[in-house]
């Protein structure tokens, strides 16, 4: 990997108490190249990753130059850094004292994208399913450390969500050198096992949440059966034409995974239906809310590479779909069917028209047998780099007990277990949760 990666600024903004700062780096596509392609050879193929950099208005520009970065790896796999317009939640108690710079992971945003219009200018499924495995954690982690050093960043904090967690892991795995601290929120990940350990657990936790919900609002236990059983029998096309089904439209307890966002399921769940002159039909409101939950127009590497995330060494061979068998209470013809969480299943490839182009690419990557190891469990259990984490004991995307046995096998990692919040905690109260695992990695709490 070279030392350092081209980088150009478009443009710099100021608005709302924020100053902005766009950043665009070539970083090589496969940091770790083979044969004749040396690191830093011109030959290499290279790829664009998009920063864009935060600093509160209150800081003078000089001072600002001299402020500590901090580095968001955000929630996915495929998702774009966040968009905001104005410092909040925790980028608002981190803007106090840190440079945010909020990455857009390679193949998102305006980063080099990789979706169904661009991916076949690779040639065929198989270069395609070739290109997008070095889009995994291991890559996502080696840019963010080419960054930091083309920055000239001393050692930096690293704040991750979710996904971001994950690859806060592979950080201290392969780069620890490049971190000062390490803040996880709902971001533990399994350092080892298939992917089956991960989804048995965690469809176990939405069966849970499932029926929390139903005891909340036990009328929508009859809609949700309702609902199943009208798509069933009757044609609905979502706004962009493709039909509703009963299983996509289980999609849409992604809801269930948070506790700012799940009573807004019973407003969606509450006017589904409305009177036609060809009888009962899903009203358009109904149909264009659920198409924006069902949709991966917007991420289509989140469905592509989701189980990807978990292959270490042996295929994830679609491991979500397997373990449905053992769950029958989330099948759509089940009685009373339940909501889905995260799972990503092989239908959603021929469903889902974002993804259709992309079937034979996700097959040969649920079939990749060769996946490189994304954890140094070794270099975990000697690990120096202060680290803190939240964890949420019902969270139903990153299981708690599995959680917890990584926060064990991390040397020195602090955890703080909670039940007051789900996967969405952090943007519930980010500055609380911010300023407390900052505080934990600098002995302050």
């Amino acid at each position: 990997m070279a030392g350092h990666a081209a980088h150009t600024i478009r443009a710099r903004h100021e608005f709302r108490g924020v100053r902005t700062t766009e950043h665009f780096f070539t970083v090589p596509l496969d940091h770790w190249p083979s044969g004749s392609e040396a690191p830093g050879d011109g030959a290499a193929e290279t790829i664009a990753v998009f920063a864009r950099e935060f600093v509160s208005a209150e800081h003078p520009a000089e001072d600002a130059a001299r402020l500590p970065w901090l580095l968001y790896l955000q929630g996915g796999p495929g998702g774009r850094g966040t968009r905001t317009t104005s410092l909040s939640g925790w980028m608002k108690a981190a803007a106090r004292s840190f440079r945010i710079l909020m990455l857009d992971q390679r193949g998102t945003g305006l980063s080099t994208p990789a979706d169904r219009n661009t991916l076949p200018l690779r040639g065929d499924a198989e270069a395609q399913a070739d290109y997008l495995a070095h889009f995994r954690a291991d890559s996502i982690v080696a840019d963010a450390e080419l960054i930091r050093k083309t920055l000239g960043s001393e050692p930096w904090t690293v704040l991750g969500q979710s996904f971001g967690g994950f690859c806060a892991l592979t950080y201290l795995s392969f780069a620890p050198e490049g971190l000062r601290e390490v803040l996880i929120t709902g971001g533990l990940a399994p350092l080892d096992g298939p992917a089956e350990r991960v989804y048995r657990a965690t469809f176990q936790r939405v069966a849970e949440r499932n029926a929390e919900y139903f005891a909340w609002y036990p009328e929508d236990r009859e809609m949700v059966t309702r609902i199943a059983r009208h798509l069933d029998a009757t044609k609905e096309r979502l706004p962009s034409g493709e039909r509703l089904t009963a299983e996509r439209f289980q999609l849409v307890g992604s809801f269930l995974g948070g506790n700012t966002r799940v009573d807004a399921l019973h407003t969606l769940l509450e006017d589904a239906f409305v009177p036609s002159a060809d009888g009962e039909r899903l009203s358009d409101a109904f149909l264009e809310q659920v198409h924006g939950l069902v949709s991966r127009a917007s991420n289509p590497l989140y469905a592509v590479l989701h189980e990807a995330i978990y292959g270490q060494e042996q295929a994830t061979d679609w491991a979500a779909w397997r373990v449905l068998a053992e769950f029958p209470e989330f099948q759509p013809e089940a009685a009373e069917p339940l909501l889905t969480g995260e799972m990503v299943y092989p239908w959603y490839f021929e469903q889902d028209p974002a993804l259709v182009p992309l079937q034979d690419v996700a097959a040969r990557l649920a079939g990749k047998q060769d996946w490189k190891p994304l954890y140094d469990v070794a270099r975990l259990a000697a690990n120096t780099v202060p680290v803190a984490a939240a964890v949420y004991r019902d969270d139903i995307y990153v299981d708690f007990e599995l959680s917890m046995e990584t926060a064990a096998a991390v040397r020195g990692l602090q955890a703080w277990t909670t039940g007051d919040f789900h996967h969405d905690a952090i943007g519930e109260d980010g500055e609380g949760i911010f300023n407390r695992l900052l505080g934990m990695v600098r002995g302050k709490s």
